[in-house]
């Protein structure tokens, strides 16, 4: 079909195809792979059963919980089957109670999942960034592009709780933090979304923090409020303030098809004032780092005592078991 010279007069949709037969090809490179790692692992196995020596032994047993990784990968990515499940997402964390801590905390969280984006080798890019009044970030949004970028991340949509001793507190006390984190898909095909442009404000401003290099210098940042809803985006990581406006309409849409499912509007022009964005709602997961270490996801209750290595990124275990509860 690729072959005809026809396939690519329509190339929106010869675009799509062309995606699609790669994602195809790559599920089935990646179960031939596992079936040859399978074989491998029984002959493995026929080798080092009557083996003393204890090198041999562990070689197996790492290379069989490798494998194993990989099916449990597998199987998550067959439970991931929602409308915007293989779909790219806009993570935003923002800052709530607890003054410069809960800011110090945004920041905690915000290279928590940068670091999680990395090691899952996913796309990053950093679309706006709020730094604090005397540390860490009043707000931040990430793009992470990837197939299931949204449906491994849409758990981690909530209020996220640190308890610590307050390094910005002179005795020293116990605080409790908080921060929110919003998952939305990016959504694909927004000409077939209509937005009446008299409900957007637009507004243009200097760039600043991370990914605003060029500070200063031109207007580039965007931010857009759609005014019904008092809903309000922006981003400032592109140079040029059209690429700046583009994306944060991207976002807008994503949040507007959010709020529009929950709500159950038919029309986004049914949305309205009384319709605000998700606030601050149930706590999903306490991170304790006084008097004890503790990371404690309240809805699935799983819990670790490995802190640091949950704070490096290392939240893989939270996000399968929410998959496997949901589905």
């Amino acid at each position: 079909m690729m072959e005809d010279s026809k396939f690519w007069d329509d190339i929106e949709n010869s675009t799509k195809i062309v995606k699609l037969a790669k994602s195809l090809k790559d599920k089935i490179d990646e179960v031939d792979k596992l079936y040859k790692d399978y074989e491998y692992l029984v002959e493995s196995l026929e080798i080092i059963k009557d083996e003393s020596d204890e090198e041999y032994i562990q070689m197996f047993k790492d290379d069989f919980y490798k494998f194993k990784n990989v099916i449990d990968t597998l199987n998550i990515k067959t439970l991931l089957n929602g409308e915007y499940d293989k779909n790219n997402v806009f993570l935003t964390i923002h800052a709530g109670a607890g003054g410069v801590d809960a800011q110090d905390w945004s920041d905690m969280l915000f290279r928590m999942y940068m670091r999680w984006g990395e090691e899952n080798k996913f796309a990053l890019s950093v679309i706006d960034y709020s730094i604090g009044d005397e540390a860490g970030i009043k707000s931040a949004t990430i793009k992470i592009e990837g197939e299931y970028a949204y449906g491994y991340l849409k758990g981690e949509k909530g209020i996220h709780r640190l308890v610590r001793i307050s390094p910005f507190n002179a005795n020293g006390k116990r605080q409790t933090s908080f921060a929110s984190v919003e998952i939305l898909p990016e959504i694909q095909n927004l000409e077939e979304i209509k937005i009446n442009e008299s409900e957007l404000k637009i507004d243009t401003y200097r760039a600043s923090g991370a990914g605003g290099q060029h500070v200063n210098k031109t207007e580039s940042a965007v931010r857009i409020t759609h005014l019904k809803t008092g809903i309000v985006v922006q981003c400032q990581n592109e140079r040029s303030q059209l690429s700046n406006k583009e994306t944060a309409m991207k976002i807008m849409i994503s949040k507007l098809i959010e709020l529009k499912d929950r709500s159950h509007k038919e029309k986004l022009d049914d949305l309205s004032g009384d319709l605000k964005e998700i606030g601050f709602g149930s706590q999903i997961r306490s991170y304790v780092m006084h008097p004890y270490t503790l990371v404690k996801d309240h809805r699935m209750n799983i819990e670790t005592s490995d802190i640091n290595k949950v704070l490096n990124g290392d939240i893989d275990m939270f996000i399968k078991n929410y998959i496997r509860g949901v589905y």
